[in-house]
């Protein structure tokens, strides 16, 4: 694998078909992505023969940052709706707190 060197918790390879398998690493968290699903098994066959690693299987939270996936359209969008609520419970604020509009202008 190669490293990123913009930013070195990212691996990939290219893969024959041209396309790419990524690996992210965040202290003991790894997440591999790639659109070929035989790809990420061998990954992780060969990760698992070097390292102790314990499969999660599909990831649906990673750094605080829920993962969600239309396969019909094609799309995966990540949210952060748990860590903001964790930070809206640590300053008190709950759902009877009136919003305000951000005081930036609108043209931004």
């Amino acid at each position: 694998m190669h490293i990123n060197h913009c930013h070195p918790c990212v691996y990939y390879n290219k893969l024959p078909r041209g396309e790419y398998i990524y690996l992210l690493l965040y202290v003991d968290d790894m997440l591999i992505a790639s659109k070929y699903r035989s790809a990420i098994d061998k990954l992780k066959k060969d990760l698992s023969s070097e390292f102790e690693m314990k499969d999660l299987g599909k990831a649906k939270k990673v750094l605080d940052m829920e993962i969600e996936r239309d396969r019909r359209s094609g799309k995966v969008s990540m949210t952060q709706n748990g860590y903001l609520h964790k930070v809206l419970q640590r300053f008190n604020i709950n759902n009877d707190t009136k919003s305000v509009s951000t005081p930036l202008s609108l043209h931004l």
